[in-house]
């Protein structure tokens, strides 16, 4: 077992014989014909990572969450698509080889790609971030690769067709306030106060980029020297407005100050401390040149996309389909959230 991997949870297993036979079937030149095995990420909240270990090497293979999903998330599909050619002009998203749709193999669709090493940062600082210039340099390094993908062309890469960028905001906001619907446990009167302010205020976009979609700390690998090693979690990427991603690395990116340090602060460690959100938004609009100042609006929907993600979560949790305990605590959060976007679109 790696250092950063855990025995698979019970509720999380599949047929590894089977799996193993499909792998070397499908990936001869990559895991050869020998012993396979699989372990797990524990880390991360939605779609279920296993590490694929053979002779030839590490690979890691993700699976959509089990149970059933909102329409359009956790989709494998994309993700590998994005993947299998990103990697080509933006060397930090790792490279996919390999999609399978049939549920009969594992259950979900899933894919394989590559693996890479480095610092996962979540709920603490690694050792080597002790010092304020790595964090310092980190953060900086995030928030430039952020703006690397914004500059991609997505037709060099092949991915001029990803996704539908016109309108893109407003199926956000439709999007969103639909799935909030389907996953919400209770009443948060202050989730459709938001959604009314987001649909009467959408912005005119300034271009259409590559978008992440959930673009932020604990989905990024750093290595020692705070420098940005990958950036995971593309299950949601498509080609829209370009703030939508900067307005989601803000909404985590939480100050002391902010109402959502309570809830960031204690399950993802925040740079602000050492580089603030002003300085954030900065670095950014010199990088790329683009007008950022209806950031608020991008924060606001962040931080209410991000409330409907944690009511998905917990909604899994709350009606037995995980066992992860982690999730429990995630019952008061959305109201909080939905507090803090009002108060951001409001500004």
């Amino acid at each position: 077992m790696s250092a950063d991997t855990a025995p698979i949870r019970p509720e999380e297993r599949f047929d590894e014989a089977a799996a193993a036979d499909y792998l070397r079937r499908e990936l001869p030149q990559l895991l050869g014909d020998g012993p396979i095995v699989f372990d797990q990420f524990p880390g991360g909240a939605a779609n279920l990572t296993y590490r694929v270990a053979s002779d030839r090497g590490e690979f890691v293979l993700r699976r959509a969450p089990l149970g059933k999903v909102a329409k359009g998330a956790h989709d494998m599909e994309r993700e590998h698509q994005v993947l299998s050619r990103l990697w080509e002009q933006f060397p930090e998203a790792p490279r996919a080889y390999h999609y399978c749709a049939d549920p009969a193999v594992l259950g979900k669709p899933f894919f394989v790609m590559e693996r890479r090493h480095g610092h996962v940062i979540r709920s603490e600082w690694p050792q080597s971030f002790a010092d304020t210039a790595v964090r310092r340099a980190a953060a900086a390094n995030l928030v430039g690769g952020l703006a690397r993908l914004h500059q991609v062309a997505p037709e060099s890469v092949g991915l001029g067709d990803l996704g539908r960028p016109d309108g893109f905001v407003a199926r956000q906001v439709e999007g969103w306030a639909g799935r909030w619907e389907a996953a919400a446990t209770r009443e948060v009167p202050e989730m459709g106060e938001a959604e009314q302010v987001l649909r009467e205020e959408l912005p005119v976009p300034q271009t259409a980029t590559i978008l992440h979609n959930d673009y932020k700390l604990d989905n990024t690998m750093l290595n020692d020297g705070g420098e940005l090693v990958a950036v995971f979690d593309w299950d949601m990427s498509t080609r829209g407005d370009p703030l939508v991603d900067l307005g989601t690395l803000l909404a985590y990116w939480a100050d002391p100050s902010d109402p959502t340090f309570l809830i960031f602060g204690e399950i993802a460690v925040s740079p602000a401390a050492d580089f603030p959100k002003q300085r954030v938004i900065e670095q950014y609009a010199t990088t790329t040149g683009f007008d950022v100042s209806a950031i608020n609006y991008y924060e606001g929907l962040a931080l209410y996309r991000i409330a409907v993600i944690i009511e998905q979560i917990y909604a899994r949790y709350a009606a037995g389909q995980t066992s992860d305990e982690r999730f429990a605590r995630f019952e008061p959060l959305a109201p909080l959230l939905a507090r803090a976007a009002l108060e951001v679109l409001n500004t």
